[in-house]
């Protein structure tokens, strides 16, 4: 069993809204640490209001420094609408920070920091004045590139070695593409280059379950949504979509697929190693490509959409979701082993409830992998442990409390990666002997694994 985590709060939770904003499963890097301090954002309101909310940065000197955390009180978020989440980027090259946040099908909303803020964290003072004000356009891109980065949804940053990727989609639920972008450090100006549309979607759209670049490879997972006509669909002015849960809906989710690029994202090859779409030339991964589909799986199993992927260092792939089990809804665990042979296993402990709150994955540094998983009815925070040792085939149950308000927790994977503690990001009601009843927090949990 996992002893006991230590607790830290970040801010309180906005609870007053209907949707969730602080813990979604694709927000890839909510929380990150970089050359020994750890960075983190949320959007919270300002001391004695509720309303508009605002980004939170926090960052902390590891290992158990205390957070520091100022808001960017610029740029109000108003929209209730658990989509616009906030995406954090760290820079390895030149030590910049990167935001994205509050998007569903809007034009892009971007900052960034200083050089050497990440490289040299010290010597800068925390506070807005490190940034760049709110930004509608990448750096070094032009008004050629405005109608691509008009209707962005998802974004998210991949460190590749010493650059960052970008990826963001574009269209609308079950009718859109994902491309990326890169982000090279230089001592010139800032800048971002358009790699093009790595997934396409065709009368459907890709939704991924993360990217991870681990030895020089990137990896990616995906889901595909069919998309079905409804009365209005080709209005531009049109925004059901928008719903939570709208015309285009997580019934119509089908099959898991994999994909990887050995040189950062400029080409894609499927899990045989043929090489399917080259960007250079106006390639896409498309649902027609050949041997992208690790597991048919049809329209209505409750597979669900940006659930969970981690990549082990001997570049074994492992995807979190849920399928139809005899009749009844279970978490699985999909494994592609070095050798590139695919299992499936249900997870034992937990229930994967059919639209429930997702779940989280993250690999230690002694190979092992950990199962974070919320409750969609109770308060409860689940973690399993899946040992190297096993080959990933059994699932001990090593910590469960309750407290947790149902959120999809997010992980500080190179934490986990290099120092072996698991920092989760999630909400608590009884964090620091809070009464659950009249506040949450934003909280983040470390556990020694």
């Amino acid at each position: 069993m996992l002893a006991d985590p230590l607790i830290s709060v970040l801010g309180p939770d906005p609870t007053h809204r209907n949707c969730v904003l602080n813990g979604n499963a694709f927000q890839q890097d909510a929380i990150q640490s970089f050359n020994g301090w750890q960075y983190a954002c949320f959007y919270s309101s300002l001391p004695g209001a509720s309303e508009p909310l605002y980004i939170h940065l926090s960052r902390r000197k590891l290992s158990q420094g205390s957070w520091e955390t100022f808001a960017f009180d610029d740029y109000p978020q108003t929209t209730d609408d658990g989509h616009n989440t906030i995406q954090l980027g760290i820079c390895p090259g030149d030590g910049t920070i990167h935001l994205s946040y509050d998007h569903h099908c809007d034009i892009i909303r971007y900052r960034h920091s200083q050089a050497k803020v990440a490289q040299s964290p010290e010597s800068f003072t925390w506070s807005a004045s490190l940034f760049t004000p709110h930004l509608s356009r990448l750096p070094g891109l032009g008004e050629e590139h405005d109608e691509l980065f008009s209707y962005v949804t998802y974004p998210r940053f991949v460190q590749l070695d010493s650059s960052l990727l970008f990826s963001f989609r574009t269209g609308k639920a079950g009718l859109g593409d994902d491309h990326v972008a890169l982000y090279s450090a230089r001592d010139g100006p800032f800048a971002y280059e358009v790699l093009g549309a790595n997934l396409e979607g065709v009368r459907n759209n890709p939704y991924i379950h993360g990217l991870d670049h681990r030895g020089g490879r990137l990896h990616a997972t995906w889901v595909y949504r069919g998309f079905v006509l409804y009365d209005g669909w080709d209005d531009p002015l049109d925004t059901k979509h928008k719903q939570q849960r709208g015309p285009n809906s997580a019934e119509n989710n089908h099959d898991i697929c994999y994909a990887y690029s050995d040189d950062g994202g400029r080409s894609w090859r499927n899990g045989a190693g043929e090489l399917v779409a080259r960007l250079d030339r106006g390639e896409s991964v498309r649902p027609d490509s050949e041997g992208i589909v690790a597991f048919d799986i049809p329209k209505g199993s409750g597979l669900s959409n940006q659930e969970s992927q981690a990549v082990d260092h001997e570049g074994g792939v492992h995807v979190l979701n849920r399928d139809n089990v005899d009749g009844e809804q279970k978490w699985k665990h999909y494994y592609r082993s070095p050798d590139g042979d695919w299992t499936q296993r249900a997870l034992p402990h937990v229930q994967g409830v059919q639209g429930g709150k997702r779940g989280r994955l993250a690999v230690s540094k002694k190979d092992d992998l950990y199962l974070i998983l919320p409750d969609n009815t109770v308060p409860t925070l689940t973690i399993l442990k899946a040992s190297k040792a096993t080959a990933y085939s059994a699932y001990e149950l090593v910590w469960q409390q309750d407290g947790f308000p149902p959120t999809e927790p997010l992980v500080d994977t190179t934490r986990l990666n290099y120092d072996d503690v698991l920092s989760v990001f999630t909400r608590s009601g009884n964090a620091a002997g809070l009464d659950s009843t009249t506040r949450v927090n934003v909280v983040v949990l470390d556990f020694k694994v």
